[in-house]
């Protein structure tokens, strides 16, 4: 290997490691949601992240200029909904409750801000699908009967101060 490709293919890895420190924390957390695991022992949506930094790193040199956190986040999202099956049994978790489809949309929509016609896009669903989607999965939360939280917050579920959404409603009020 000519000094040249081994000087690029260091400065390659050391943009990646740089990149992957500053996002690899929310694109976990977002893996996490996805998955609908706790914060502890989330074996599914660590090699999803894994899965998605792997292909991101493969892509690094032709994002000439694109945003590395989206492509990280699209190759996510592609993975998970390609093997949401294996994902439909609930984890625990806030969000488990919902199907893989609904978690993905309310986790793209309210969780990383993207906006319904990106995230229609990126799903390949038209825009109103989503906003229905959202709609529903937000009803399924709000939905919860209200004394099983509060039982299970202060008891070691994941529903509670440990989880990653923590003991705050989908729409910012608390869950009492």
């Amino acid at each position: 290997m000519g000094k040249r490709r081994a000087a690029r293919e260091r400065e390659r890895a050391r943009e990646f490691e740089m990149f992957v420190a500053g996002a690899s924390g929310r694109l976990l957390h977002t893996a996490q949601l996805l998955t609908s695991e706790p914060p502890t022992g989330a074996p599914a949506a660590e090699r999803l992240l894994v899965t998605a930094l792997a292909r991101t790193y493969a892509r690094w040199e032709a994002l000439h200029g694109e945003d590395p956190y989206e492509t990280a986040r699209q190759e996510l999202i592609s993975r998970f909904a390609h093997r949401a099956w294996r994902h439909r049994r609930s984890q625990g978790g806030l969000l488990g409750r919902l199907t893989p489809q609904e978690r993905l949309v309310l986790v793209l929509r309210l969780y990383e801000g993207v906006a319904e016609e990106q995230t229609a896009a990126a799903l390949g669903l038209p825009p109103d699908r989503v906003h229905a989607l959202l709609l529903g999965a937000m009803s399924a939360l709000l939905s919860r009967p209200r004394q099983i939280v509060g039982a299970r917050a202060g008891a070691g579920d994941p529903v509670g101060p440990g989880d990653p959404v923590g003991p705050v409603g989908p729409v910012g009020g608390a869950v009492t």
